[in-house]
């Protein structure tokens, strides 16, 4: 299934449009849960594919509408300009529940992996601080969330995996002010309170398992609602780096609907 780029009007300060996909699946029950994903790639790479990316795929293959916003040529992936795009979008699908979920009260989730996880999270903590109470959830895989990268699994990283990762710190961190502000590194972040509920996910192998462990952990202690989940290594979690598809995909769709699940159980307002 390929599914084509669109551009969408948003009046916002980056500029009129942007380009778009918009991923559905046939069956999803309303109301649809709606989803503003970024994809990763190092805070390098802002190439737009043609062919489908895996993981908004297969969240979409669970039952949501997904939302891929092209960001990065805009913004050059770097930070804040990069997140006040992605906030655009966020806040375009906000305005437009019904039109894309076919219900005003469609719940509406972040989700990204990697560079884009980073992005993800900023979201949830500026959405918090700026349109409270509009995001149901963030769902962060394998989360790029801290640019200091001293975490025994980053430094069991592959030399040619952690270089990439430090020019890219370089590169989405040149414009901040001493190397840290929440929104640009949410590890840092000292106040976590009040932010969406959140989901990380990542694996045994994976170089970035201590950032994402090392937040769930700051999330639920700041009272943050909060699911994680460790893939075992031989589903080849890591793939997710080259978006080379494996047994791991099938793990995000349904983990993508147990978060989702277990959201509604506990709470009447998410229908």
């Amino acid at each position: 299934m390929n599914t084509a780029w669109q551009t969408i009007d948003i009046s916002e300060e980056v500029g009129p449009s942007l380009s778009a996909r918009v991923y559905k699946c046939g069956h999803a029950a309303k109301p649809v849960p709606l989803v503003v994903y970024f994809h990763g790639g190092a805070f390098l790479s802002a190439k737009r594919p043609e062919a489908e990316r895996p993981v908004p795929r297969a969240i979409a293959d669970s039952g949501a509408v997904v939302v891929e916003a092209e960001y990065g040529e805009l913004s050059d992936f770097c930070f804040p300009e990069v997140l006040s795009h992605a906030s655009s979008v966020l806040r375009f699908v906000d305005e437009r529940r019904k039109e894309l979920g076919g219900t005003a009260k469609s719940p509406i989730f972040v989700v990204g992996d990697e560079a884009g996880g980073n992005i993800a999270a900023g979201v949830a903590l500026k959405a918090r601080d700026r349109f409270p109470g509009r995001l149901t959830g963030q769902m962060l895989l394998s989360p790029l969330i801290d640019p200091q990268m001293t975490s025994v699994s980053m430094r069991e990283a592959d030399v040619g995996m952690r270089a990439r990762w430090a020019d890219g710190w370089r590169h989405y961190m040149r414009a901040v002010c001493g190397g840290q502000h929440p929104y640009a590194a949410p590890c840092g972040c000292s106040r976590l309170t009040g932010v969406a509920p959140a989901f990380l996910l990542t694996s045994e192998d994976d170089p970035l398992r201590d950032e994402a462990r090392s937040y769930a952990g700051r999330l639920r202690e700041a009272g943050v609602r909060v699911r994680e989940q460790v893939l075992p290594a031989s589903l080849g979690w890591t793939g997710i780096y080259k978006e080379h598809m494996g047994p791991w995909i099938s793990a995000v769709g349904a983990g993508f609907s147990a978060f989702v699940d277990e959201l509604r159980s506990g709470d009447p307002a998410i229908v």
